[in-house]
């Protein structure tokens, strides 16, 4: 059985490693061509290295940059518009060449909450990686950003809510935490075989490590805690196209993940 490509699409450096590091880990280590697009920080700003550094623990390629600003930190990409207030359409059309140049089978990113921290450049990164799924196997919509390309998956990688206080028992409680009900959940993935790698991609982001953000906490924690913490990823599935309609991986049944050989019970 052949492992998918897989493409990641994430807001920030770091989201990569928290959110799906596993995953990303894992399809790595099956063969898959893996890589991630990150929306924003600039080439050469210290959190972009930082990003390098992580995906080459990961073996999940070279940083792919949309280069628009952070919503809170201006000097992210000195002279770019942040990302929230960039039209849609040009998010869209990079991150659709992206899509095209790549030719991932599955695509993942952020829920429709921007996962727990709720953060507007999750968010909207979640409503532009949805949008380019489509628009990427569209022959007639930019027409100059590649040859179509259609996904056979997308996946949002989420929080069920029966994890939450368990979550904060580990890192405390937080300022907002957004979560889905459980039976919205498609799969909860095992990760704990790449767990150390995982942990190494996401302390990898020093900048944020130092300012005490998640990774500083996690930088912080036990053994134990960070296995609590990291060695699960949840995700929902979203079918960017009808069943049966997509190119590469076939459709899987809502109860299992089939990224690799071999399924991984959902929470349901």
């Amino acid at each position: 059985m052949s492992v998918p490509s897989l493409l990641g699409v994430f807001a920030h450096p770091d989201d990569e490693s928290l959110a799906a590091g596993g995953v990303l880990a894992r399809h790595v280590a099956a063969g898959a061509r893996t890589g991630v697009v990150t929306a924003t920080w600039a080439a050469g700003t210290q959190r972009a290295g930082e990003l390098a550094e992580a995906l080459r623990v990961l073996g999940a390629g070279e940083p792919r940059l949309l280069g628009y600003a952070d919503a809170r930190v201006p000097q992210s990409a000195p002279g770019r518009v942040p990302f929230v207030e960039a039209p849609l359409d040009d998010a869209v059309r990079r991150l659709v060449a992206h899509l095209r140049e790549f030719r991932p089978e599955v695509v993942v990113t952020h829920d429709g909450y921007g996962g727990l921290p709720g953060h507007p450049d999750h968010v909207h990164t979640h409503r532009v990686t949805v949008l380019a799924v489509q628009a990427a196997g569209l022959d007639q919509l930019y027409p100059d950003a590649g040859d179509p390309w259609r996904p056979s998956a997308l996946y949002l990688a989420t929080h069920p809510r029966s994890v939450v206080r368990a979550l904060a028992e580990v890192v405390g409680a937080r300022k907002a935490v957004y979560s889905v009900p459980d039976e919205q959940v498609t799969a909860a993935v095992d990760v704990g075989p790449w767990l150390e790698q995982k942990v190494a991609a996401v302390l990898a982001h020093r900048t944020e490590v130092e300012r005490g953000a998640l990774p500083g906490v996690i930088a912080g924690l036990p053994w134990d805690a960070r296995k609590r913490l990291l060695s699960t990823e949840w995700y929902i599935r979203h079918d960017p196209a009808p069943v049966g309609a997509a190119q590469g991986v076939g459709s899987p049944g809502p109860a299992q993940w089939t990224f690799l050989s071999g399924t991984v019970p959902s929470t349901r």
